[in-house]
């Protein structure tokens, strides 16, 4: 399995006709965010060029997580033409994996659809042996769950992934950045920045942000030496620790510390070192008043213009911009 997730270009067929597989229990949050621009490009472009359908296998009714009891528009076996199914996932995604399903998810990619992962989503195509061979992103709470069931699936933690035919993304709002982008490969920039525009959105994440979860929601209860290095990171961002200093502290080799970090966290050390500042520098940003120097400072930064650059490859805005973003939506008090 690859440790460094290279995304493969999507196939360049049109996604015209999406079909939307909800299991019992699926979160309607994340369908909502994957069906909302879709909608939202045909009304801006004047044109229909999405159609979406929702199934259920057998037809009938399921319960969304926030127990509104969702109709499905066909059952699988009547479902109209598609370009592309995506399965909505939710809690206890494992119930919902039958012979019967994976049978028929196997039929579709059978018959050429691009398949698709919601949530947990990703784990009903993984029982199916579909994303075999494939990267992929699952909601944080299933990660280490689904590293361990399923080691021949390239599993990441990232906001969502677009590999080939196959599109997964995690929960909450990932799903409206996964189909911006998609909708941007198929029918260009200026349509989802309308979007964006419409819908208030104020950065368009792209594949390479992660979910902002708890370390050990991602290792579990191994790798306690690798938490601990974490730990240690946060807490020395204004004057950062160099490799040797970090992997001398744990009694482990500079080489040992890498490896266990692109095994686990799927990144160098520095890089992930690197991000933490950021993340730091940006909750700086939109929360206090300290000048720009200062926040580079507070965060391990000798230099202005490196600290600008960084910021804006991990964020795609500067510092400047998001200031100035946050000082006009939430004004900080005068006194």
């Amino acid at each position: 399995m690859a440790t460094e997730y290279t995304r493969h270009a999507p196939h360049t067929r049109a996604l015209e006709s999406i079909g939307f597989l909800l299991v019992n229990n699926f979160t309607l949050m994340a369908m909502a965010s994957a069906v909302e621009p879709l909608r939202l490009a045909n009304q801006l472009s004047g044109q229909e060029l999405y159609r979406w359908h929702t199934l259920t296998l057998d037809g009938r009714p399921v319960w969304a997580s926030n127990g509104l009891q969702i109709s499905p528009s066909a059952a699988s076996s009547t479902a109209p033409a598609m370009d592309a199914l995506i399965v909505c996932g939710g809690k206890g995604i494992q119930r919902s994996c039958t012979a019967e399903q994976a049978a028929w998810l196997r039929a579709q990619a059978e018959q050429g659809l691009h398949l698709g992962g919601l949530c947990s989503g990703s784990w009903a195509l993984a029982a199916a042996g579909l994303l075999d061979g494939y990267d992929c992103s699952v909601d944080w709470e299933y990660l280490l769950e689904m590293q361990e069931g399923f080691p021949q699936v390239a599993i990441s933690p990232q906001l969502f992934v677009i590999d080939r035919d196959r599109y997964t993304a995690s929960g909450g709002t990932a799903p409206l950045d996964m189909m911006l982008r998609l909708i941007g490969h198929g029918h260009g920039p200026e349509l989802v920045a309308q979007i964006c525009e419409t819908l208030a959105f104020e950065h368009l994440r792209n594949e390479q942000g992660h979910q902002r979860l708890p370390l050990k929601h991602i290792l579990g209860n191994s790798q306690p030496k690798l938490q601990e290095v974490v730990a240690l990171m946060e807490s020395n961002l204004r004057e950062p620790l160099s490799l040797d200093e970090l992997a001398d502290y744990l009694c482990v080799s500079r080489r040992q510390l890498e490896r266990l970090f692109q095994k686990y966290l799927y990144c160098t050390p520095s890089r992930y070192y690197l991000k933490l500042r950021l993340i730091r520098a940006r909750q700086l940003l939109k929360q206090t008043a300290l000048p720009m120097v200062q926040v580079a400072v507070d965060c391990g930064f000798v230099s202005a213009q490196h600290f600008s650059k960084c910021y804006r490859e991990l964020f795609a805005v500067s510092p400047t911009e998001e200031r100035l973003h946050r000082c006009r939506s939430n004004p900080l008090p005068l006194h």
